[in-house]
């Protein structure tokens, strides 16, 4: 079915505002580092093999990122209580609190920006938020 002008403008939007959010985040730590450290945050201690599927890489890449993770004390290799011959990975404290201070320095400088806007284009973001967080649901 082809897309309408409406579908193709969110899409674009979608986009531009998240390659503008990556923008935004402190230094230090990619993308897919972030993104892991958020998902085990989330879900908990994770198996490799589980990681790297939500995150969408290799498990060899996920292997690297989680011994950087590692070198860098945000994440650890912990055993499963369920099953000694399992290894997780876990975030640490110092995985939390670098999340909480890239949420915190994300959420400072939107603000900023959004006291730019006409109240209007504010409130109009505002009443949009309870859809696009469905949406982000079902991806």
């Amino acid at each position: 079915m082809p897309s309408t002008t409406t579908e193709l403008d969110l899409v674009a939007t979608v986009h531009t505002l998240f390659g503008a959010l990556r923008r935004l985040n402190p230094g230090g730590l990619s993308l897919t580092a972030a993104s892991t450290l958020a998902t085990l945050e989330r879900h908990g201690p994770q198996r490799l093999t589980e990681l790297a599927i939500k995150e969408g890489v290799t498990q060899p890449a996920m292997t690297q990122l989680v011994s950087r993770l590692e070198r860098d004390a945000l994440a650890a290799r912990v055993g499963d209580p369920n099953d000694g011959r399992v290894v997780l990975v876990d975030i640490t404290r110092a995985g939390r609190d670098l999340l909480q201070h890239r949420r915190s320095t994300r959420t400072r400088k939107v603000n900023a920006l959004l006291r730019t806007l006409a109240p209007e284009d504010r409130q109009a973001i505002e009443a949009a938020l309870p859809a696009l967080n469905r949406l982000a649901e079902l991806i």
